[in-house]
């Protein structure tokens, strides 16, 4: 009979144990919805009962009318930051407290992820964010304009040959493959057509390398995140051994080749080649466009900051061109797909924006220039308007370096004390679709950045690259690329909607990136003025 008693206490002891954490936010005064057992709020994603950003919506209203509220990651407290002011106080104001992004998997675990922009920490994210800045500033953006643009008219070129009016095509599947071949040229110095050799090896690496899908690799997110002693225990990887030898095999024969025969290149391995002889300055000359409003400032934190004075190694270019590739392929190609989306259901949007596409032609004379591209106004209002309601990075996270009080500003606020190592989240998506900052939230209206109404946007709510120094350092790339592209597609193609074409579009539960449940099967209709 003892050992029922001491079975049955050891198991409500577990349960106490598992539930005690749950109540982390309550103890500390900070209002927090009903986190599930065991499962905090991660319960819904986890089961693919709810998408990524279905999730952070669902955070965000958990507890309204507060500055911040508590939810729980598995049995991980996270604060969910919701109030404008508290973000900039947190993500640039006192950004010396949180520098870092939590960390996904154990420092010696994977070097090829842990050595990239993203995943470094402390001073060494400090020195390699100052070295690699000024390879993304736009004039160098300009000084890789044309390689863009090649794989721009490689695209629309392969379309043009087909015998249809209209052709019926997978968004998302098409604008993989031109994202692919775009990072192939410019960051890896590799020619490719996607379209044509649909099974290329760089593009199934891609695939590989990007592919977040199913249950299992949610859960293997969520051990990297949660229990990261645990993943270096099981030998969990961010890449696969097939991914990462590929990759670093790839950069380190294409270093040695140009080194060895004098090649030089309008890319991005070029510029890291150049940042390792300390060559790169961080200057910007006032007759180069910027890539649009959505364009994200360097900070000078890091403007500032000490370079690197180690020598760079292939292996540091290697980390930093295959994240530069992870970032492109499939968040570029989601903004693509639903800016696509957007245009063809929404056809006064699209014909003005082709009005537009049409006299930039007249100016350039048919020959696609940087600086014509960036001044579409109309194409960057399209543009910024999509990444407001589709922003890619869902939501962004922080982790406090060090001990940090968040000073009560209400009457039913009191201090919040954050211990080094807490989880801080931007629900971005969110904030984005906030009635309070956008109203009719889920309309697409570009109208929102003309040149009045862009001035009354409230900083600290249009985040689709995030914010303070730790913003994504290829936000110009990303920008430049898709006006490039819809500039070349509506020079010949008008986008319409087709019988696959879902609507309204339902978000995938299956996976944690930002994808259409069924597709985005849309139409290309041949101009009339061909």
């Amino acid at each position: 009979m003892w050992w029922i008693l001491a079975a049955a206490a050891a198991v409500a002891l577990c349960h106490w144990l598992l539930k005690r954490p749950h109540k982390y936010w309550i103890e500390k005064g900070v209002k927090q919805g009903r986190p599930i057992f065991l499962f905090g709020d991660s319960w819904e994603q986890l089961s693919q009962k709810q998408s990524h950003p279905e999730m952070v919506q669902m955070v965000y209203n958990m507890c309204p009318n507060t500055r911040y509220s508590g939810i729980y990651q598995l049995l991980q407290p996270t604060l969910v930051l919701k109030d404008p002011d508290l973000i900039r106080q947190i993500a640039v104001k006192d950004f010396d407290h949180f520098v870092d992004h939590p960390a996904f998997i154990p420092e010696d675990s994977d070097p090829l992820w842990n050595n990239n922009l993203f995943a470094l920490t402390g001073k060494r994210w400090r020195e390699m964010r100052a070295t690699l800045s000024p390879a993304f500033t736009s004039s160098k953006m300009k000084y890789m304009f044309s390689l863009i643009s090649q794989s721009g008219e490689q695209f629309v070129k392969y379309f043009l040959k087909k015998n249809e009016d209209v052709i019926t095509v997978e968004m998302k599947d098409i604008f993989t493959r031109f994202a692919n071949d775009v990072i192939a040229n410019t960051a890896f110095g590799v020619q490719c057509d996607s379209l044509v050799e649909p099974k290329n090896e760089f593009f199934v690496m891609g695939k590989k390398a990007t592919d977040f899908s199913g249950f299992w690799k949610n859960l293997k997110f969520m051990l990297f995140f949660i229990a990261p002693k645990l993943s270096d225990v099981f030998k969990v990887r961010f890449f696969s051994e097939e991914v990462n030898q590929f990759f670093t095999s790839l950069v380190r024969t294409n270093i040695q080749s140009r080194e060895t025969h004098g090649v030089v290149r309008p890319d991005m391995i070029q510029l890291l080649l150049e940042a390792r002889k300390n060559r790169l300055k961080h200057e910007e000359l006032h007759s180069i466009q910027d890539t649009g409003f959505a364009t994200v400032e360097e900070h000078e934190f890091t403007k500032n900051a000490k370079k690197i004075e180690r020598e760079i190694t292939d292996q540091d270019i290697a980390s930093q061109a295959l994240v530069f590739f992870f970032a492109g392929f499939d968040t570029v190609s989601s903004l693509m797909s639903l800016m696509s989306y957007e245009l063809a259901v929404n056809p006064d949007v699209q014909d003005k924006l082709l009005l537009e596409v049409d006299e930039a032609l007249e100016t350039c004379n048919g020959k696609i220039t940087y600086e014509v591209v960036l001044g579409m106004k109309y194409m960057d209002m399209v543009v910024s308007e999509c990444l407001r309601k589709w922003p890619n990075s869902v939501a962004t996270d922080r982790i406090s370096t060090k001990p940090y009080t968040i000073e009560p500003k209400y009457p039913d606020e009191k201090p919040v004390h954050l211990e080094k190592n807490t989880s801080v989240w931007i629900p971005i998506f969110a904030i984005h679709r906030d009635p309070k900052y956008y109203p009719e939230p889920d309309r697409f209206d570009p109208e929102r950045f003309n040149d009045e109404n862009k001035a009354k946007i409230k900083p600290y709510t249009y985040l689709p690259f995030g914010t303070g120094p730790r913003n994504c350092i290829g936000s110009r790339f990303a920008l430049l690329e898709t006006k490039i592209l819809f500039f070349y597609i509506l020079s010949h193609f008008r986008i319409i909607p087709v019988q696959k074409t879902p609507i309204p579009l339902v978000l995938c539960k299956k996976q944690l990136n930002l994808n259409a449940k069924d597709g985005y099967w849309l139409g290309l209709q041949r101009s009339s003025k061909i």
